[in-house]
């Protein structure tokens, strides 16, 4: 039996992760159960709709937030400890460093512990200090997403910590592989970007970026709700050429019609620790340009791939842009490494890695 926690249900890259792993893990054992926190419209409801609830809403504030988390881990806890139907062997999944119920109530249980981590900076840094060390003591193994994410977290030198890289659903890596990659469709150059609407992962850069190429098309799929898209953009001002979407439950058409895949995360702001959407834009053949730092800077080869770019070197991302808008021969050739590159991060790979990680085998 295998006891899965997550915290957050959004549209984000952990929830997606999460999903793979339960995927992955159901050949070998099939009893499975899902604890997820209360809110949020995310990919998880959609696959668990049995999962058992826990109390837990984002607060008004900063402070509010974090009290309301702090009582969604004694909610946890509780629902943990009253369950009569989780075997003695049963192992604890978790997911993220947030639930730090479960991965102590696994421990003091006497269960295995496997902590999935996703997470590279939070705050308060308190926070992430304390939830840091009850991983690392109830943790029988801790999965990190890159060799950035372990040494940023201080974990390279943990023998119980390894890396396993994301991969996506098995079904879009198939539709991946029937996309036939066009650097244009219907005559137009299409550029993507996936991601929350937040100044840090580039939004303002991108919405610049659209302005300055007219001839383009551009699509900006983002994973927040409708309110939070209307609060956000109330004081922007969106060109032409630019198409909003949001909660996007499958990217697939977005990715087989998209001419190139950006990743604009601001790395004074913010460091990824892989870069999913990447990962699903090469699978379908699709260039990228991604941050010079972090977990993408693994995943990208500059010039192989697509461009390792700072976004706030905006000259550098309009000539980037121009250079493969221009270049249809340049595009198929990084299309061709695209895919050669997601075939080595395949969802055969990924099952295998997470089987070794939670069986030993």
């Amino acid at each position: 039996m295998i006891v899965f926690v997550h915290l957050l249900n959004d549209r984000s890259g952990s929830p997606r992760v999460l999903r793979n792993v339960m995927d992955a893990l159901a050949g070998r054992d099939p009893a499975q159960v899902l604890y997820l926190g209360d809110g949020g419209d995310g990919f998880l409801g959609e696959a668990v709709p049995q999962a058992r609830r826990y109390a837990y809403r984002r607060g008004a504030n900063r402070w509010a937030t974090l009290f309301a988390y702090l009582g969604s881990q004694w909610a946890l806890w509780r629902g943990l400890r009253r369950a009569r139907d989780i075997d003695r062997d049963a192992r604890l999944y978790v997911n993220t460093l947030l639930p730090f119920a479960a991965s102590l109530y696994g421990r003091l249980s006497g269960r295995r512990v496997v902590c999935h981590l996703h997470e590279v900076s939070m705050r308060p840094r308190l926070l992430q200090w304390f939830l840091l060390r009850v991983a690392r003591w109830s943790a029988h193994q801790m999965i990190c997403v890159s060799e950035f994410h372990r040494r940023s977290l201080g974990l390279e030198d943990v023998p119980v910590a390894r890396v396993v890289a994301n991969s996506i659903d098995p079904a879009m890596f198939a539709a991946g592989l029937r996309s036939v990659y066009l650097p244009r469709r219907d005559g137009v150059f299409r550029v993507c970007m996936l991601c929350a609407l937040r100044d840090y992962k580039g939004v303002p850069e991108f919405i610049r970026l659209a302005g300055e190429f007219p001839g383009a098309e551009f699509e900006l799929v983002a994973s927040d709700d409708a309110e939070a898209a209307r609060r956000y953009l109330a004081a922007q001002t969106l060109p032409a050429n630019l198409r909003l979407r949001q909660a996007v439950a499958d990217a697939s058409d977005i990715y087989a019609r998209a001419s190139l895949v950006v990743n604009l995360s601001r790395v004074d702001l913010c460091q990824e620790t892989f870069g999913l959407t990447l990962l699903e834009a090469m699978a379908f053949g699709v260039p990228v340009i991604a941050p010079p730092v972090g977990g993408p800077a693994e995943l990208v080869q500059d010039g192989v791939h697509g461009y390792l770019i700072d976004s706030r070197d905006a000259g550098a991302l309009r000539s980037a842009v121009a250079r493969l808008a221009d270049d249809e021969a340049l595009c198929l050739r990084l299309s061709h490494h695209c895919r050669e590159r997601a075939q080595a991060l395949s969802p055969e790979v990924f099952q295998a890695e997470i089987r070794r990680a939670v069986f030993g085998t």
